[in-house]
């Protein structure tokens, strides 16, 4: 099964001990231009994840591909989203999946709090609803064992 998150922080505690184990999942694919460019920092974020979980840096573009190989291998994955714009981006170059979990977006300047760990930009509502309008179901939960929780936006 190929799970997929939204979270600024990508690589931390949360995932590596809460989402890895609940989604059973034994690729992690950060899916990010950014970070696909940038070896270092990709380093840095590796020190988290344990030996057994293949990690991959991906570039949006390329990831339909690389979840079309997990699938025909039968392979769990992973995918964390940067930030809503990357999951919507991902959505529109043809990765089509039906939920994403929303783990965590900051709060700040001409952001609006929605539930205790997701604030939204105008640009962050639009990319959502755009996901919801096309049957993608938003799931907002920090851990598995959260119930999943939103305000009115």
């Amino acid at each position: 099964m190929i799970w997929y998150r939204i979270d600024n922080r990508l690589i931390h505690g949360q995932v590596i001990e809460a989402w890895l184990p609940y989604t059973r999942a034994g690729n992690l694919v950060v899916a990010n231009n950014e970070m696909a460019d940038e070896p270092l920092r990709q380093q840095i974020l590796l020190l988290a994840v344990p030996s057994r979980i293949h990690t991959e840096f991906a570039r949006l573009d390329e990831l339909p591909k690389l979840i079309a190989a997990y699938e025909r291998k039968n392979e769990s994955a992973l995918i964390l989203f940067a930030n809503c714009r990357d999951a919507r981006s991902a959505y529109d170059l043809g990765l089509a999946f039906d939920t994403c979990n929303v783990g965590n977006l900051h709060y700040g300047p001409d952001k609006k709090q929605i539930c205790s760990h997701v604030a939204i930009s105008p640009d962050d509502e639009a990319c959502l609803r755009y996901l919801e309008e096309n049957e993608v179901a938003l799931d907002f939960r920090s851990i598995p064992a959260d119930n999943p929780q939103v305000k009115q936006w």
